[in-house]
């Protein structure tokens, strides 16, 4: 069922009080100086956030190295979204083990989110599952809870009635009927969290049996009523957070701090705005050119396409509008016969060095059409699928030329091209160039360093975000 005129069921509700909801923040947010580490499942959870690092490797001296900064938090890119379910089950536990003996041996305390897809999609509940079991063995202590919280207003994720929505123009999708429930590999069917829980879980935790923290309490400013909510919570309870607004997860997340002082124990699978209010990282105008450029080169930018979502490949279309760009058609399909795609990958990589030289700004963009071998060839499709993603990646790490910019379009893309084709090892968040695309400064040991790498999520922005943030960038 699609829900029409947004502002209309938001009215429904009573306005938040601002004045009120900071003043119990300046009360309560000081005393929390607990580390927080947070897991993203690919690049995109940095989305709110400016001014902190991202690790692309999760050894032992590397989280050392997160809690050792002055920032009170920090992002390791797990990108398991990509991984089979055995090497996501392995990477969490080597990053809870290696966590909990680094808090031990530095004496902090922390928090672990498991930042997520804000459309639901994603290895859960294996990723929390394996944090907590391994969390519980090394700590000796039981995690009470999981708190769930896909709000992410920038992309339009909305919680209302218990119900997970998805935001196009002035109406209201439950996330179960939108393109991202069918995913191949992440489908779900609920919309309702407590249902989606009970589906994921497969009735290991029931619908009955989540915890609720409604839009009625939060906009009651009813702190105690749902620190009283938190406190009951045990056996790895699931908590449900309703929000609207950044200023609900605020309101929300006062409670949770006061219930951690009294010694509740949380795990986290949660989208990108929690990571901005639980961090306490203020907001920040989008970043501009200037900013971004800070010296004018004459080589053109580069932006690579790799998403097969029905919104990538619509703003892909209206990018078009730009004459001033040249467009190369990788056709990822060859990868059936090595010897014909090993020629397509040198002949793309060659046709852009050329036009990015000539100060061309250049869009590399894969095949639209997915490959498809047919029923029962998931596992060889996938096999191929990183294939394609390997080629990608190999174009910028061998690119002979600096663009002036570099926009890759796709979570997993994204993320490929971030550490295998970039070579980033650390990152900064400089801030977001249009509402929930990040972007990054890459490092010193970078393939192109200190170059604007702009993270630009396949379920994110208008028909025309992807036009835009392109025009930013061209000035």
């Amino acid at each position: 069922m699609k829900t029409n005129h947004v502002e209309k069921i938001l009215s429904n509700y009573q306005s938040i009080n601002v004045e009120e909801v900071n003043k119990w923040w300046r009360k309560i947010r000081p005393g929390f100086t607990h580390k927080i580490v947070v897991l993203d499942d690919d690049p995109t959870g940095v989305q709110t956030v400016h001014g902190v690092s991202v690790f692309t490797d999760w050894e032992e001296e590397t989280i050392e190295q997160g809690f050792a900064e002055d920032n009170q938090i920090f992002f390791i890119l797990t990108n398991s979204r990509a991984f089979t379910a055995k090497e996501t089950e392995q990477v969490h536990r080597d990053i809870a083990v290696r966590t909990e003996a680094i808090s031990k041996k530095v004496g902090l305390p922390y928090l672990i989110i498991s930042r997520g897809d804000s459309t639901l999609r994603g290895h859960y509940p294996l990723e929390t599952e394996v944090l907590r079991q391994t969390i519980e063995a090394e700590s000796h202590m039981n995690v009470d809870g999981e708190v769930i919280l896909p709000f992410f207003k920038e992309g339009g994720r909305l919680t209302i009635e218990n119900t997970h929505f998805v935001q196009q123009e002035d109406i209201l999708i439950p996330a179960g009927e939108t393109e991202f429930a069918k995913d191949r590999t992440f489908g779900f069917k609920s919309s309702h969290l407590g249902e989606w829980v009970e589906e994921k879980t497969n009735g290991a935790f029931s619908e009955a049996g989540v915890t609720y923290i409604s839009l009625e309490s939060i906009r009651g400013m009813d702190i105690e009523g749902i620190i009283d909510q938190l406190l009951e919570v045990k056996n790895f309870g699931k908590v449900v957070v309703n929000a609207l607004e950044e200023e609900d997860v605020r309101v929300f997340t006062t409670a949770l701090i006061i219930a951690i002082e009294r010694g509740k124990r949380f795990i986290f699978r949660t989208a990108a705005t929690f990571t901005k209010v639980i961090g306490d990282i203020s907001s920040r105008p989008l970043l501009t050119k200037e900013e971004l450029i800070s010296e004018e080169r004459e080589n053109g930018g580069l932006v690579i396409v790799g998403s097969h979502v029905k919104k990538t490949t619509d703003q892909l279309e209206k990018l078009r509008d730009l004459s001033s760009l040249h467009f190369i058609e990788f056709d990822a399909h060859l990868v059936l016969d090595k010897e014909a795609f090993q020629i397509e990958i040198e002949r793309v990589q060659r046709e852009a060095e050329a036009k990015i030289t000539e100060g061309v700004s250049t869009v590399i963009y894969t095949k639209r059409k997915r490959l498809d071998l047919g029923d029962g060839m998931k596992e060889q499709e996938l096999q191929l699928s990183v294939e394609i993603s390997n080629a990608v990646t190999s174009i910028v790490r061998h690119f002979s030329v600096r663009p002036n910019y570099l926009i890759a379009k796709g979570g997993i893309t994204s993320s490929d091209i971030g550490t295998r084709g970039l070579c980033v090892r650390r990152a900064t968040v400089a801030g977001q160039i249009a509402p929930g695309i990040p972007v990054w400064k890459t490092s010193e040991e970078s393939t192109f360093p200190f170059i604007p790498y702009v993270i630009f999520p396949g379920n994110v922005g208008a028909v025309t975000t992807l036009r835009d943030v392109v025009s930013t960038l061209e000035g």
